[in-house]
């Protein structure tokens, strides 16, 4: 009976954060980019009673033995990076990625970080930034004089000035992705930061192989599938009710049988 109130504290203790791991994605329904997050779980040790094919005592095999699971523990939260839905928002300086590939930004340190959410501003210097100020990488500056700004799938970025009939390219917007971006680290901001799990960044232009194309005045939503979260939701509340049922029980168990010494 102690075995099972540590066996049922575990679960509790599982469903815990498949609920805050559940949270977080329906509190970011509505983050740009935003790439929703689910909780992995595996069976703990077991205690093996009687060990399978073990022999009885008339000489003869058992078919199965006698495990009893010592309970559960998280193993990993991963990320899903499938794509969200395009949304046209009319902006010449939101960019959507069509297809693999992350934007790369410049970090205060110096560090390259990298984003999926492209709704970029322009500084005081008239640099492409987002909306914490940090560099679009390679830097992108838009002139004062530009009256319109466009970009093509493959990212270049061209301009027009008042009086100009031919756009001119004023940078190029590079992309970065990975062998295994489950295994990026989330820094917060959008932003991810690469590790030895990700492997290290491979480069190169929008609409290349292996990399998708961009699309101006679009940005990517969320990929959080709000109805399946709110199922989820539920299936985590009862399994969090039914272990603490458990302890309940093994609880109760206890108290009969100290009852019975007395």
């Amino acid at each position: 009976m102690i075995r099972a109130l540590f066996t049922a504290a575990s679960g509790m203790s599982a469903q815990q954060m498949m609920i805050d791991v559940i949270s977080n994605n329906i509190a970011n329904v509505n983050t740009t980019g935003y790439k929703a997050s689910r909780a992995e779980f595996e069976d703990l040790l077991y205690q093996t009673l009687r060990a399978p094919g073990a022999p009885t005592e008339t000489g003869m095999q058992v078919p199965s033995g006698i495990q009893v699971g010592l309970g559960v523990k998280p193993t990993a939260v991963q990320r899903i990076f499938t794509q969200g839905d395009l949304v046209n928002t009319g902006n010449d300086l939101d960019i959507a990625i069509n297809g693999d590939g992350f934007f790369q930004v410049t970090m205060p340190d110096g560090t390259t970080s990298y984003t999926k959410a492209g709704n970029f501003s322009l500084d005081k210097d008239g640099n492409v930034v987002t909306p914490d100020g940090y560099l679009l990488y390679p830097a992108v500056t838009i002139p004062t004089t530009a009256t319109k700004v466009t970009v093509s799938f493959d990212g270049v970025v061209n301009i027009l000035t008042a009086g100009q009939t031919a756009p001119t390219q004023t940078g190029q917007i590079t992309l970065a992705r990975f062998i295994n971006p489950g295994g990026l680290q989330a820094i917060g901001k959008n932003l991810f930061q690469a590790t030895d799990a990700s492997g290290d960044p491979i480069t190169g232009n929008p609409d290349s192989p292996g990399f998708g194309d961009v699309s101006q005045d679009y940005l990517e939503n969320s990929n959080v599938n709000v109805v399946s979260e709110l199922a989820n939701l539920i299936t985590a509340q009862r399994a969090f009710d039914m272990n603490s049922k458990a302890v309940q029980t093994a609880d109760q168990m206890l108290q009969t049988t100290a009852a019975m010494k007395q």
